[in-house]
């Protein structure tokens, strides 16, 4: 529907009318003047065609100032009503890209593939259904990066965990820089809660920051950190005596990312194959409940420049007249 945001200054339209019937008309100077009675017919037909042209050129003008009018009063199309999402949370995905995270100890659509494949489907779902989030995306190997800032676009975020790769950070595991990194980047953006999603599959090997450190930082920032840990319990693996029962998940230091959790507020999830990644995926749903539906609103499309456009084609309009009428006179 269409709405004028300024309905007021319709009020104005007839100050023109106003102005013309009880304004005081402009002086004339008076001449003498010489009779001649042979050009009395000739007088009175161009008199004629001029008050023709003028009232041509008086309802130009009338057209001209409804259009300035109509421009003036803001005119709107507002479209059907939209449900806005409030605001919700800074959260932060810290995803480990090192190279153990390409141990095919979990199972994809009923084949075997990489944690960091699972990861990448389990958490894009969990991305895709954090309406009202901010969300912003660090891959972390030797060194931690910041692959996607905090943004509602949850498209980008997902697709950008859809393009990372075994060792793009480094073959090592920086737990400890990947959350100074996020405490770092989320002081930026305060006046919201914030949480660090951190999922890795070993120990902190590398970088300057223990994780308990960090995880004394984050606390003091506000920042609560759940941590995963990921990989399978058992695998088998063909060896010269043939195939043998391994834990390839010994690597994993679940105390450490106990402590970290628990120090920030937090709470640790262990996930040993796909079916745990997603049940922990739904607990962090439940634990940090997604924003409401907020209030609706309606898009507004402003329509002024329809009105002031064909104002000024009217003007050009007259103008064209009056410079046509000044050149017959002459």
């Amino acid at each position: 529907m269409i709405h004028l945001a300024w309905p007021w200054l319709l009020l104005a339209l007839p100050l023109p009318w106003l102005v013309r019937r009880w304004g005081s008309p402009a002086p004339t100077g008076s001449s003498g003047a010489l009779f001649a009675p042979f050009v009395v017919g000739l007088t009175t037909a161009a008199a004629a065609a001029t008050a023709r042209r003028a009232q041509r050129g008086l309802w130009l003008a009338a057209l001209i100032w409804v259009c300035l009018l109509a421009a003036a009063s803001r005119p709107q199309w507002l479209g059907e009503p939209v449900s806005v999402p409030q605001s919700g949370r800074n959260l932060i995905l810290a995803i480990d890209v090192s190279g153990s995270m390409e141990t095919p100890d979990l199972d994809l659509n009923g084949s075997r593939a990489t944690r960091l494949d699972v990861v990448k489907q389990v958490a894009g779902e969990f991305v895709s259904r954090r309406g009202g989030d901010r969300v912003g995306l660090i891959l972390f190997g030797t060194r931690p990066y910041l692959q996607a800032p905090l943004t509602f676009d949850h498209t980008t975020v997902r697709q950008f965990l859809n393009e990372a790769v075994i060792g793009v950070a480094g073959r090592e595991t920086a737990i400890g820089d990947a959350i100074g990194l996020a405490v770092k980047r989320l002081r930026r953006a305060p006046g919201q809660e914030a949480v660090l999603v951190l999922l890795t599959d070993g120990r902190n090997t590398a970088g300057v920051l223990s994780p308990r450190q960090a995880a004394k930082l984050a606390a003091q920032s506000g920042l609560r950190i759940y941590t995963i840990g990921v990989g399978a319990g058992q695998m088998r693996v063909r060896g010269l005596l043939g195939t043998q029962l391994v834990n390839p998940s010994a690597d994993l230091d679940e105390g450490t990312l106990k402590a970290v959790a628990e120090a920030t507020g937090g709470q640790y999830f262990r996930a040993r194959d796909r079916q745990d990644l997603e049940a922990v995926y739904a607990r962090l749903d439940e634990l940090e409940p997604v924003a409401g539906k907020g209030q609706l609103v309606r898009p507004v499309t402003a329509l002024y420049p329809w009105p002031l456009g064909a104002a000024l084609l009217l003007s050009l309009i007259l103008s064209a007249l009056g410079l046509r009428r000044r050149q017959v006179a002459a």
